[in-house]
């Protein structure tokens, strides 16, 4: 059979009818329900988040937001904390979580496709609870002690920092992998020496079951946590103008926070639903101020903490591969979402058009 060349033009010609006759990309599905997921830190029957989560949810800010559209907010809450949201993420049954920094880290680590929207939490104290009498008054008395931790959340890339700032690491202690409650049940029965978490510990001290050495501001700040919001990739692609509003409401909560009239509201709020004494968090929150703890922009010295806890965490085999945070993060979300109100606003539209997340810094 005899054959003939093919002109660019009947090239072209051809490509167009291909194009043509080819069936449009499928739209994406109407979106009926946004679904996050939240560490549970309660110590009642209630669930809690703690922060900026109990104010959103007692304020319905994000079920307001959405309320127009039909679109339902389901919460849930893990008390698996991290790893169980990270494996919510990986299963596709989450569209947002809200995370401590390590969590994030280890699941954009190991390949989960996750945005990086804004920080929800900065500067967050940890503290050493140990047994009354037990003579534990610094880090380095902890060699050969037992301690609880929970592996795989923010609280072990907190307690890592503060052991190589004074030379040691998890080598030198005998670590048994708890979580929030269980530590604190074993701290108060004796079972363990110690223990590396929260706010919760000043609870067991006010009750003569514990004694609080040290926090991480005693060490200069390290083994101090951040807490941020990330979304999955697939469902921030697919509808940024849905992640933008989101996170004006979210910006509700911050605002709220910020109005120092506020405060007592929220101590009374936190402590009712998270179950804990009020007392607990007079005193984890003395002098600090929840406008900067809150705050949510994504600045370079946020991102330079997490960067170093990139760093960190690969160095202590948290994670096998690091990543640059700078190209995790994704402001203009945060951006679009804080500067709607302004005349002559952007909003986004495309995520692929966006501007790369580096170039805001």
């Amino acid at each position: 059979m005899p054959t003939f060349p093919i002109s660019w033009p009947r090239l072209l010609l051809l490509g167009l009818l291909a194009a043509w006759h080819a069936p449009l990309p499928a739209a994406p599905a109407p979106v009926t329900e946004i679904r996050i997921a939240v560490p549970d830190l309660g110590a009642g029957s209630r669930p809690s988040g703690g922060g900026l989560v109990d104010v959103l949810r007692e304020q319905q800010l994000f079920e307001q937001a959405f309320a127009g559209d039909g679109i339902h907010i389901a919460w849930t809450f893990f008390k698996g904390a991290g790893p169980a949201v990270n494996e919510a993420l990986a299963s596709g049954q989450v569209d947002f979580a809200f995370l401590g920094d390590l969590a994030a880290i280890i699941g954009k680590a190991g390949g989960l496709d996750t945005r990086l929207l804004c920080a929800t939490a900065r500067g967050i104290k940890s503290y050493l609870g140990v047994v009354p009498g037990s003579g534990i008054k610094t880090l380095l008395d902890l060699k050969g002690r037992r301690v609880a931790l929970f592996r795989g959340t923010a609280n072990q890339l907190s307690f890592d920092a503060a052991l190589a700032s004074q030379g040691l690491s998890e080598r030198d202690i005998k670590v048994i992998n708890l979580d929030f409650n269980a530590s604190t049940a074993a701290l108060a029965a004796r079972q363990v020496d110690a223990v590396w978490g929260l706010s919760n510990l000043i609870a067991l001290r006010e009750r003569g079951l514990a004694q609080i050495p040290l926090s991480s501001r005693d060490i200069q700040g390290a083994g101090s946590t951040q807490a941020v919001l990330v979304g999955a990739g697939a469902f921030v692609d697919q509808h940024p103008e849905l992640v933008v509003r989101l996170l004006r409401a979210h910006q509700q909560a911050v605002r709220w926070l910020a109005d120092e009239a506020n405060r007592e509201a929220y101590l009374d709020l936190v402590s009712a639903t998270a179950g804990y004494p009020r007392v607990i968090l007079e005193t984890d929150l003395e002098g600090e101020r929840l406008g900067e703890m809150f705050a949510p922009q994504l600045d370079p010295p946020f991102l330079d903490h997490l960067q170093a806890g990139v760093e960190f965490a690969l160095a202590q085999r948290l994670i096998r591969k690091g990543f640059q945070v700078r190209e995790w993060a994704a402001p203009r979300f945060l951006e679009a979402a804080l500067d709607a109100s302004l005349p002559g606003a952007r909003p986004i539209t495309d995520g692929a058009k966006a501007p790369p997340a580096q170039a805001a810094h």
